[in-house]
């Protein structure tokens, strides 16, 4: 089974917006929303057209994200690609 050494970056964040903020900025619509558990950034799903959450995580190499839809608290490691429980 896949372990992740990455959790010790999580944070205790604040979101950023309350939607992908890079498509607040220019008007795009988005799937699904992510918060990155580093610094708080909030960006869209690889099922959105500008897949913001992973291009920050390439700019920062912040591992970790978790789904910031009602309902859903999942993690995932960009890294270790996997799940987190």
């Amino acid at each position: 089974m896949a372990t992740c050494v990455h959790t010790k970056e999580i944070r205790d964040v604040e979101p950023s917006a309350q939607g992908c903020e890079e498509c607040l900025a220019s008007g795009d619509p988005w799937v699904h929303l992510r918060i990155c558990l580093s610094c708080g950034h909030v960006g869209c799903c690889d099922s959105s057209i500008n897949k913001h959450a992973t291009k920050h995580y390439k700019t920062t190499t912040h591992p970790i994200v978790q789904s910031f839809e009602p309902g859903e608290d999942w993690q995932w490691c960009y890294v270790d690609e996997i799940y987190l429980d």
